[in-house]
């Protein structure tokens, strides 16, 4: 049960679905009800799509070009920690991607499904959870699992989005979003960590 709840906070963190509302609402700001709920469930079912083919050849693509899960682990956790500071220092997540859809680029796929959804960090995460050389079956079912459930969170609260940002506005979703950045900073930091170990003890 804590490795789940442990995998489920991971992916909360890197997917930060409250950080998804603000540019869920800016792309959708001048569609019908009936249209926002077709883009929400597009967007999700294509990050879910993604984040699953991630999840099930990731590690065999790696592996095919002869880069140890030990090292893309490294890498990964370099590359989460980075974006977690940005989360924290720069702008926050909603703030970055309003910028994408003040450019013009108002589509379910792009911003919201990718990067917003299914962001680099979240596909990085469906690698690293899943090594077949450390966790079973059982397991990674198990972190499957947790990554839909946060995917379902995420189309709960954009069904609901207006709704929800009427209360926490875009302030709200930027707190959010800084303390999930610190704790994917920390999550991380373990990744690099185990991942050095794990190099040195092959």
């Amino acid at each position: 049960m804590s490795d789940w709840i442990s995998s489920f906070v991971f992916f909360f963190a890197v997917i930060d679905p409250v950080g998804t509302l603000p540019v869920f609402i800016a792309v959708t700001s001048r569609h019908a009800e009936w249209q926002k709920r077709k883009i929400a469930w597009l967007a999700v079912l294509v990050a879910t799509g993604i984040l699953l083919f991630f999840l099930l050849v990731g590690q065999f693509l790696l592996e095919a070009i002869g880069v140890p899960l030990s090292a893309f682990q490294v890498a990964g956790g370099v590359v989460l920690f980075l974006f977690a500071l940005t989360m924290i220092f720069g702008d926050s997540k909603p703030e970055q991607e309003m910028e994408i859809v003040r450019e013009g680029h108002e589509t379910a796929i792009f911003p919201l499904a990718v990067p917003s959804i299914a962001s680099p960090g979240a596909m990085l995460a469906a690698v690293v959870l899943t090594d077949n050389h450390r966790f079973d079956m059982m397991h990674q079912l198990n972190t499957a699992s947790a990554m839909l459930a946060v995917l379902a969170i995420v189309i709960a609260l954009l069904l609901t989005a207006n709704w929800i940002y009427r209360f926490i506005g875009n302030a709200g979703a930027s707190i959010v979003s800084r303390v999930m950045g610190l704790i994917l900073a920390s999550v991380a930091t373990t990744n690099v960590l185990v991942g050095i170990q794990q190099f040195f003890s092959i």
